[in-house]
């Protein structure tokens, strides 16, 4: 047996997540099962990127099947392959498109948590940009080279930006953080980084601060996604990732049905750029439940457009399955790859250490057969439940180690899957933003009340 030894710290995090229900941020290869065929799907497509194409997935399942984990472990595999990463939640705050800044914040968002193979914990949109000058300097001034030959080897790399929209000031900011680097100015590097963050809410500060006539707002962040795309290309890297998560807030949590088309009109624009080809070393990856695509009234589907990109292959049928097309549903996890997850937790827990396991395989194998009584099918379809009571099994076991695990197995009461309501709205959102002149957000008029 293979000893593979699990730091302290990784251990009391992936526990951590999987009692709370949540995807743990590091140590997924401790627990990777499943999911081949999805993730070799994921590896062609970022092979395209890297060659200079792009892609659009839409990563489908049920509440708890393993969306948010598989965008992690892609965050994993395409950082090691050299890729930068950004990442985002959509919220009722933040939304592919919005005014009043909720756009923007989407932006925000994604650039606080650009990663990369040396910074994978997020944090890594300054470093990229400094690591790139710096090691531009050093090549340049290590062979005599001056200063301003390197600013005039910065403006000549970045030229080909400037075919692209707002691609000149990009350029600008990106030569601004080499002045400041040059001249340890930390005040003007700080600038160039806010700006690339999409932190300037006015043009006037951001003339003042870095002398450029744009920021990044609602109307334009995806045009400066599309740039930084191309400029990390330029830096050596192979392309940028864009995982987006909660994609079901669009669809069943907005109340305002003109503030679901815009944001579906946004969708609809990066999907077609991503299929027609016409951006270069750009992919997305968006997490979304069965009914946020599928539900013809309030998902995607409802959008006509969309409606017809997303269709499946129609010669796809019984075991026949084509995962080249942009929706990638994940399948179920069998009970055997069940078991196995379980395997891998255990060996979490006792970091590697097969002297240390609290549970014998007979025990774990008793455990999926209470699972079943009291879940039925749901404990392999979404693991989530399953996982957290096992993390709590193992938990009480070691707090309690007189215990014997058949006693306390025997305690457990059937546990309540959590499932969200994908009609419910937040409450207090409002969406009369996106209509002009409106005052309060209009009732959705798919459905209505009433009462004989």
């Amino acid at each position: 047996m293979t000893r593979v030894k699990i730091a302290q710290r990784e251990r009391d995090a992936i526990l951590a997540s999987l009692a709370a229900g949540v995807v743990p941020s590091i140590g997924l290869h401790h627990l990777q099962v499943g999911r081949k065929e999805e993730v070799s799907a994921i590896l062609r497509d970022l092979e395209r990127i890297k060659d200079g194409g792009s892609a659009v997935r839409f990563i489908v399942g049920r509440y708890g099947s393993g969306k948010s984990f598989f965008l992690n472990l892609v965050k994993t595999v395409a950082q090691e392959r050299k890729f930068v990463v950004a990442r985002a939640d959509i919220t009722t705050q933040r939304r592919l498109y919005g005014k009043k800044g909720l756009a923007r914040s989407l932006h925000c968002e994604l650039m606080g948590n650009v990663s990369t193979r040396g910074r994978p914990e997020g944090g890594a949109l300054r470093n990229l940009v400094e690591r790139w000058v710096g090691d531009l300097e050093h090549e340049i001034t290590s062979s005599g080279g001056k200063p301003r030959d390197v600013q005039r080897k910065v403006v000549d790399i970045c030229k080909p930006l400037q075919d692209l929209v707002s691609g000149y000031d990009l350029s600008s900011v990106i030569l601004r953080y080499y002045q400041g680097y040059l001249n340890e100015d930390e005040k003007l590097q700080e600038a160039a980084v806010r700006w690339l963050r999409g932190e300037y809410t006015t043009k006037t500060e951001a003339a003042k601060d870095l002398g450029v006539r744009s920021i990044i707002d609602d109307d334009n962040y995806y045009d400066y996604l599309k740039l930084l795309a191309a400029f990390v290309r330029l830096a050596g890297y192979s392309g940028l990732l864009v995982c987006i998560d909660e994609l079901v807030v669009l669809s069943h949590r907005l109340n305002n049905k003109a503030a679901r088309n815009n944001n579906f009109e946004a969708v609809l624009r990066i999907v077609n750029d991503c299929l027609q080809g016409t951006v270069q070393g750009l992919g997305f990856l968006f997490a979304a439940t069965d009914e946020c695509v599928f539900d013809k009234r309030r998902g995607l589907y409802s959008y006509e457009a969309l409606a017809s990109r997303l269709a499946g292959n129609r010669f796809a049928t019984g075991t026949l399955i084509d995962r080249s097309g942009p929706v990638l549903k994940l399948e179920n996890l069998t009970p055997e790859e069940c078991y196995v997850l379980l395997c891998n937790v255990r060996r979490v827990h006792s970091r590697g250490k097969p002297e240390d396991w609290l549970l014998p395989e007979e025990a774990i194998e008793a455990y999926l057969v209470d699972c079943n009584r009291r879940l039925g099918a749901a404990y392999f379809q979404t693991p989530r439940e399953t996982l957290k009571d096992f993390v709590g099994l193992l938990r009480i076991l070691e707090q309690n180690p007189a215990l014997d695990w058949r006693g306390v197995l025997s305690t457990i009461k059937t546990t309540e899957v959590c499932k969200e309501d994908p009609n419910m709205t937040a409450p207090g959102v409002d969406d009369d933003d996106d209509v002009p002149g409106s005052t309060q957000p209009p009732k959705d008029d798919d459905l209505a009340s009433f009462r004989l």
